[in-house]
């Protein structure tokens, strides 16, 4: 009959679904218990999003039983999110900060956005939404929320006075928005160094709380947003979103390079309103000419635009409909990537010019 170290030796040489690389290496054994023919292993998963529970359920319990026949394994299954947590350098307890662009507008970037928030929330994950995207701000509206962020003075840790905004909360998801601060119809005719400004006062200025993740809803493009972005905080990743067709995907390619060459890790491509209209498949061939991970296809779906319409996002993912089961796909991908990328680079990227 095995000991609990000798049944944790055993079980860390199973190999994890996701990355292929074995449990003990990626460190998400949490113990290991043995009393007769009584056995237990607690795994530590990476997300709540971890899709390939019942795949590693089954790994663990085969190599036991292949080694010890007579146990009776009890495997359960934790979720603890890591992360580089580079948010510190602005002051955020924040573990993985993700970035959704695009190379152009018009391929529902906010709207991805938008899912990717509300799918890890379903999922059981903390999470915040950022929009970036300050001369077009949407996601106050898919998001059915509204009010101006309170502001109060507080103490720092180093006795300074500063000023903190609330977050709206949103159903247990904490945004950050231009909308929330100017009229319906209103538009915002600001220089590069306003922007900026903006932006850091959304990240830093902003009393995140602790967060699994922030989602930042860039603008469309390769423009300063992101380069501000990239000195401001380390990212986890960008995803890139982009529909089907060539004419899109040029596009698309270009803000790969611009992530690139300020040193931003590209966690995979998404392709949205993938179907008759635009076609279907042209984000993943992309995806493999670059040798960059797909993320999956969200299909062109009328109910998207109703939710998003009704500022009802998050019953997008809660609600029986043709959209849900892609999204959540999409949200384990980007999930499974962050913690994939860390793996890879524990420290988190260094920002460079080229």
């Amino acid at each position: 009959m095995p000991t609990a170290e000798q049944l944790k030796t055993l079980v860390s040489n199973v190999a994890e679904p996701f990355t292929g690389r074995s449990l003990g290496e990626l460190g998400l054994i949490r113990d290991t218990f043995v009393n007769g023919n009584d056995a237990r292993v607690r795994i530590d998963l990476p997300t709540p999003a971890y899709p390939e529970r019942k795949q590693l359920e089954d790994r663990i319990r085969e190599r036991i039983r292949m080694a010890a026949a007579e146990l009776e394994p009890r495997i359960e299954l934790h979720s603890t999110v890591r992360g580089k947590n580079t948010g510190g350098r602005v002051g955020l307890n924040v573990r993985n900060i993700i970035a959704v662009g695009s190379g152009k507008g018009g391929v529902g970037k906010s709207t991805v956005a938008a899912s990717l928030a509300c799918g890890l929330h379903s999922f059981g994950c903390s999470v915040g939404l950022m929009d970036a995207d300050v001369y077009g701000p949407s996601i106050p509206h898919m998001m059915n929320a509204t009010g101006k962020p309170a502001a109060e003075e507080r103490t720092d840790g180093n006795g300074n006075r500063v000023m903190r905004m609330e977050p709206i909360d949103a159903g247990g998801i904490k945004l950050m928005s231009m909308g929330f601060f100017i009229d319906p119809g209103q538009s915002v005719v600001w220089r590069g160094p306003m922007l900026h400004k903006a932006l850091s006062q959304f990240l830093s200025d902003t009393d995140w709380g602790e967060l699994d993740y922030l989602i930042i809803d860039l603008p469309p493009g390769t423009g300063d947003v992101s380069l501000t972005l990239s000195q401001q905080v380390g990212l986890a990743g960008a995803v890139v979103v982009c529909t089907p067709q060539q004419v899109a995907l040029l596009d698309a390619v270009k803000a790969v390079d611009m992530y690139q060459k300020v040193n931003v890790p590209i966690l995979g491509f998404v392709e949205n309103m993938s179907g008759e209209v635009f076609g279907r498949g042209g984000v993943r061939r992309t995806a493999e000419q670059m040798k960059l991970p797909y993320l999956g296809e969200i299909p062109l779906e009328s109910c998207i635009r109703e939710y998003a319409d009704n500022g009802r996002m998050l019953d997008l993912l809660t609600e029986e409909n043709a959209a849900r089961d892609g999204i959540r796909q999409v949200c384990q991908n980007v999930a499974m990537q962050v913690f994939s990328e860390l793996i890879r680079s524990p420290s988190g990227p260094t920002l460079e010019i080229l």
